[in-house]
């Protein structure tokens, strides 16, 4: 079971969501926690200028940019749309 941090920033973008976009947020964390379930998550590898970060959509929408502290330890950094690989 992983650890989640938060990054400030996440935690303002994530209150400026909508209540509903906000529970399917928190939805998608709890599954996250477990390893096994990153490939329903389709967690992957950012390039570039994000290279050392990973990154799962919440729903067609909306991404979470989240990094490794440890192997059991995660933070998450940015939550928006596809603007927030820029």
């Amino acid at each position: 079971m992983l650890h989640i941090y938060y990054k400030p920033q996440f935690i303002r973008q994530l209150k400026k969501l909508s209540s509903p976009a906000q529970d399917e947020v928190i939805e998608k964390i709890e599954i996250l926690k477990n390893k096994k379930n990153h490939k329903v998550l389709k967690v992957h590898r950012l390039h570039g200028k994000l290279k050392g970060t990973l990154s799962f959509s919440v729903n067609y929408k909306d991404r979470v940019i989240f990094e490794y502290v440890s192997k059991n330890e995660i933070t998450l950094l940015v939550i928006g749309d596809h603007d927030v690989y820029r």
